[in-house]
């Protein structure tokens, strides 16, 4: 498992990097959800590394 946090926001940000936040269910600042570790998963972290911080559980 993923715990991945939104550390800041995604206002002025591309479209893109928006839909991959929502699609991994972040809307709010500091709000966190834990999604499974999978290759998928693993790459949506990478396409916005520097607006998330993941840790494993």
């Amino acid at each position: 498992m993923l715990k991945i946090t939104l550390v800041k926001s995604m206002i002025g940000r591309p479209e893109k990097h928006r839909k991959v936040l929502r699609g991994m269910g972040l809307t709010k600042m500091n709000r966190s959800v834990e999604l499974q570790n999978t290759p998928s998963v693993r790459g949506m972290v990478q396409k916005v590394s520097h607006l998330v911080v993941a840790e494993e559980k």
